[in-house]
């Protein structure tokens, strides 16, 4: 495939969200940056959040990691899913009335309101710490991918590719802000799922199977059961590709990884000022909550049609007899670009980058938000709309030189880990709220930074030494809800009783 081919495309997407951001933006206002004028219509709030849920990493990783060898992890990854579903009405219920009836506009200021000035900064700095890293990881992958493959044989270095990209989503978004991505990520939702689809049935059509093919090999859920040339399993895997329920006592057993996906819903989404602030624009508590159930049910769907997506990958590597990358996270990159069509090529970019930067963007709009608000002292009607463009270009920046910096360590281990460490952050905000919301005492306010950084700190000792510790204990996704927990215990041993009702 032609690099200057796909760099076209690349260019004609990026035309068309900043020539949508400039006739939607409208206002400049700080009421329309941050929460859209809360007027933002349900249903474009509920389509736009699916791509922005979902990243770069999503539209590669979980199709790969499907039949990966060293995971044998088959459809595992949706009892995750069911766990986000549930999550998902918690948020309905329970945290959405309270941001409502506090008409907040970050949702850190509910740590202010019920804690005092030190917990509410902490809250607000363990964000903007874990969405920075957290986004500037995911663009790195996506990035790394399209220099690999894209830019790199063009001839054009890293870093310009990086600070392009960034610079592009700056550009879509600095006027509007909110009020813009409600419209542009509602475009980047429909270009990935069509994305996906167009893939499935590509895959599908090129190893000659009907839908009913599909289905029956899905249900028998072995390779070697599929239409087509006789195949043992790419694997090695000794259970169904297609296995969704694992009761055995490793990282995928069902009950880790479905509470797992409760927790991470609640933290990641409903304590995220990124997420929030999509429902915080619409018109009412109502909207927000149609916006939020409706989103939760087509996002199961769409989880489920990546798996289903990575099953045919790996179909398709069996029966062409192709050789596995080394990595699971680049199968579907390099079948895209060296095995199928061109079209099909062409598919996976603008699924790739609309992942991506549906959710780089909201996540720039919500960095800026929340230094506004939280450290400014900014409101809907309150500061200056220079500042906060100079905020706007200044979190560009931070993300685009993070990015950098991830390239020049050459250490994919220690990017991981600091990936990792950023996920800790979440654990302390679980931890927070919780006690603001199951406790009616107050805390020593000064300390709560210190044992918001001491929580994560003993989670990641333990993890490192888990399995020497604990007989072979290895912990995953669950320890996010030990780190909530023990934040929880710590704020108990600061608090006093309450002298005045919490703010529930």
């Amino acid at each position: 495939m032609s690099p200057y081919l796909v760099l076209g495309l690349i260019i004609a997407y990026f035309g068309m969200l900043v020539l949508v951001a400039w006739r939607t933006g409208g206002s400049q206002d700080n009421q329309s940056f941050f929460i859209a004028g809360r007027q933002a219509p349900w249903y474009l709030v509920a389509f736009g959040m699916i791509g922005a849920s979902l990243s770069g990493v999503t539209f590669v990783s979980v199709p790969g990691a499907v039949g990966a060898a060293t995971g044998n992890n088959g459809f595992s990854y949706f009892q995750l899913v069911l766990g986000y579903f549930v999550g998902y009405q918690v948020i309905i219920h329970g945290l959405l009335p309270l941001y409502y009836r506090l008409n907040l506009t970050s949702i850190y200021g509910y740590l202010r309101l019920r804690f005092g000035p030190s917990t509410h900064y902490t809250g607000a700095a363990f964000f903007i710490l874990s969405r920075t890293i957290g986004s500037s990881f995911r663009l790195y992958l996506v990035s790394m991918i399209l220099d690999q493959l894209v830019l790199g044989p063009l001839g054009l270095p890293f870093w310009l590719t990086v600070t392009v990209t960034v610079a592009l989503i700056w550009l879509y978004t600095f006027r509007g802000g909110m009020k813009t991505i409600v419209i542009t990520d509602t475009l980047q939702t429909m270009f990935l799922l069509l994305a996906v689809i167009f893939s499935v049935n590509a895959i599908a059509g090129e190893l000659g199977w009907s839908w009913s093919d599909l289905w029956r090999s899905l249900i028998q859920g072995d390779l070697r059961t599929m239409p087509g040339p006789a195949a043992s399993n790419p694997a090695g895997m000794g259970t169904p590709m297609s296995q969704i329920f694992f009761w055995d006592h490793s990282a995928r057993n069902f009950w880790k990884m479905f509470l797992s996906g409760i927790f991470i819903t609640v933290v990641m989404t409903g304590l995220d000022q990124d997420m929030m602030q999509k429902n915080l624009s619409c018109k009412s508590l109502n909207d927000a909550r149609k916006n939020m159930f409706w989103f939760s049910i087509v996002l199961v769907l769409v989880n489920l049609l990546f798996l289903v997506l990575g099953y045919l990958l790996y179909a398709y590597v069996e029966a062409k007899g192709i050789t596995l990358p080394a990595k699971a996270d680049m199968l579907f990159p390099t079948l895209a670009f060296e095995h199928l069509p061109v079209v099909a090529g062409l598919t996976f970019i603008i699924g790739l980058i609309a992942a991506a930067y549906s959710t780089a963007d909201s996540a720039l709009a919500a960095l800026t938000t929340s230094f506004c608000v939280d450290f400014l002292g900014f409101n809907e009607s309150k500061g200056d709309v220079r500042t906060r463009k100079r905020v706007h270009l200044g979190m560009s920046l931070v993300l685009a030189l993070q990015i950098i910096l991830f390239h020049s360590l050459h250490n994919e281990s220690l990017i991981t880990q600091l990936f990792t460490v950023a996920g800790y952050t979440y654990g302390p905000l679980l931890g927070m709220f919780a006690f603001g919301l199951f406790s009616r005492r107050s805390v020593r306010d000064r300390w709560v930074p210190a044992m918001a950084v001491i929580t994560p700190l003993l989670c990641y000792i333990l993890k490192t030494n888990s399995a020497r510790w604990l007989g072979g204990y290895e912990f995953g996704f669950e320890l996010l809800i030990l780190n909530g927990a023990l934040n929880f215990a710590g704020l108990w041993l600061l608090s006093l009783p309450s002298t005045k009702p919490p703010h529930r």
